[in-house]
C-alpha cells in the first residue's frame, strides 16, 4: 500500500489535553433563555455574573466589573492608575504575553523579575530588587493557582507608594487567610476564557479596591460614555434616554449576556471543579513523589489555598524535551507556561534572570483539569515514569 493512499488508516491514541472545559445541558439552557429573550448584548445577565463573582470574591458588587477579556481589564488597569511615557511596571517573566503588552501599549516600560526556582512566583526579594523611582505598579501572577508571597509583595508596594495589580487569570479559587487571590492588592483581574476552570467560553472581569475606580472602567469599557440618565428616568418624561455625554475617547470592551449566563452558571460549579483538580493533583504527588530526578510543586505554605491550574514538573533540562515527545506519542499533551517575557525582543529587556531562565528549561505544565478520568491519570503517571526513567538512562555517563 503506498503512502498516503486513500485506503491508508493512521491511527493515534486520543489526545488528553493540559486545559478542557466543562460544560454540558445547563449551559446549553441558560444560552437558549437568552437566545430566546431576544436579548444577547449586556444585560441583565451581566449584572448577575458581576454579582455572583462579587459574592465569590467577598466585596461589594461597586468594586467589580466584568470585560471581554483578561487582557482588556489588564490594558484597563493601566489607564486606571495613569501608567503611561517614564513610567516602569515591574512583573514576573514567567507570566503571560498579554500584560508585557499592557504595560508596553501606554508608552511605560516594562520591568521583569526573577521568580523562585520551584513556585514560578516571584518572591518579596525578586520584586523589591526590581524597582526604581520610575515603578508605578507591580503586576503579579499567580502561577498555576498558587498564591505566591502576595501578602508581602502587597506590604511592599504599600511601603513603597506602588500600586499592586494581580492577575488571577490563574487563581480564581485561591486565597490566603481567607481573602480571595485579586483583591489583596489595589487592582485584580480575571479571566474566564476557554481554557480556565470556570469558563463563560470568553470574557474577563475587573476589581478595584476603589469603587471610584471600577466606576470610571465601566465608562473606560463603553467608549467613555457618560449617561446623562436612566431608562426609568426617561420614561418618566424627565429627559431623553438617548442623550450621553463623552469624558474619554475610549473603546468597547464590555461582556455580555450570553458568555454571562454561561459564567455564572460556571460559577455554581467552580468549587467543585476545584476539588476534583485538588484529588488528581494529590493523585499525581502521590504516584510521582519516588519518581527520581523528578520534582513536583512544592506544598503550600499554611493559610494558602489553590485553583489547581497548572501542575508542573521539574527535570534534567537534557531530557525534558525528549519526554514531552514521548508523552505526546502515548496521546499526553504537555506544554511549558509561560515562555520568558524578558528573551522577547519587542520588550527591549536585556537583563539575566537565572531562574526564570533555569526552568524554562526544566518544567513541564501536565493536564489538569476536572475531566480528567482516573485512568487518564494512570496513563499520564504511568508515562512520565516511563519516559524519564529512559531518557534518564540514556543520558547516563557510560
Amino acid at each position: 500500500m503506498s503512502a498516503g493512499s486513500a485506503d491508508e488508516v493512521v491511527t493515534r491514541p486520543k489526545m488528553i489535553n493540559v486545559f478542557q472545559p466543562t460544560l454540558g445541558e445547563e449551559e446549553v439552557a441558560v444560552v437558549r433563555e437568552v437566545f430566546q429573550s431576544s436579548w444577547v448584548g449586556k444585560g441583565r445577565r451581566v449584572a448577575e455574573f458581576e454579582s455572583d463573582f462579587a459574592a465569590h470574591l467577598g466585596v461589594s458588587r461597586e468594586h467589580v466589573t466584568s470585560t471581554n477579556s483578561c487582557t482588556e481589564a489588564t490594558f484597563l488597569a493601566m489607564e486606571l492608575l495613569g501608567v503611561g511615557p517614564g513610567d516602569e511596571v515591574v512583573l514576573p517573566t514567567v507570566t503571560f504575553v498579554g500584560t508585557a503588552n499592557a504595560v508596553a501599549a501606554y508608552g511605560a516600560r516594562p520591568v521583569f523579575c526573577d521568580v523562585d526556582p520551584r513556585t514560578l512566583n516571584p518572591t518579596v526579594r525578586d520584586v523589591e530588587v526590581a524597582l526604581t523611582p520610575a515603578t508605578k505598579a507591580v503586576l503579579l501572577l499567580h502561577y498555576g493557582g498558587y498564591p505566591g508571597e502576595v501578602a508581602q509583595i502587597a506590604q511592599l508596594c504599600r511601603d513603597r507608594g506602588v500600586k499592586l495589580i494581580e492577575d488571577a487569570a490563574n487563581a480564581q479559587a485561591s486565597r490566603v487567610d481567607g481573602r480571595a487571590c485579586g483583591v489583596i492588592g489595589d487592582i485584580g483581574v480575571w479571566s474566564f476564557d476557554h481554557a480556565k476552570i470556570a469558563v463563560a467560553v470568553d470574557g474577563g472581569v475587573l476589581y478595584a479596591r476603589d469603587p471610584e475606580l471600577t466606576a470610571r472602567a465601566v465608562r473606560l469599557a463603553y467608549f467613555g460614555m457618560e449617561q446623562a440618565t436612566g431608562y426609568a428616568e426617561a420614561m418618566r418624561g424627565t429627559s431623553r434616554w438617548w442623550d450621553f455625554e463623552v469624558s474619554s475617547f475610549s473603546r468597547r470592551s464590555i461582556m455580555n449576556d450570553v458568555l454571562a449566563a454561561v459564567g455564572s452558571v460556571q460559577l455554581r460549579k467552580l468549587a467543585d471543579f476545584v476539588a476534583r483538580r485538588r484529588v488528581i493533583a494529590d493523585r499525581y504527588d502521590a504516584v510521582l513523589g519516588d519518581v527520581p530526578g523528578l520534582l513536583l510543586p512544592p506544598p503550600l505554605p499554611p493559610g494558602h489555598e489553590s485553583s489547581y491550574y497548572l501542575y508542573w514538573v521539574q527535570m534534567d533540562p537534557a531530557i525534558r524535551d525528549q519526554v514531552a515527545r514521548d508523552l505526546y506519542e502515548r496521546g499526553v499533551y504537555t506544554t511549558y507556561r509561560y515562555p520568558l517575557l524578558h528573551k522577547v525582543r519587542a520588550y527591549g529587556a536585556d537583563n539575566r534572570l537565572p531562574n526564570a531562565e533555569r526552568v524554562a528549561q526544566t518544567t513541564l505544565c501536565l493536564p489538569l483539569h476536572q475531566g480528567l478520568t482516573d485512568a487518564d491519570v494512570d496513563l499520564i503517571t504511568t508515562a512520565l515514569a516511563e519516559s524519564v526513567a529512559a531518557r534518564a538512562a540514556a543520558h547516563a555517563p557510560a
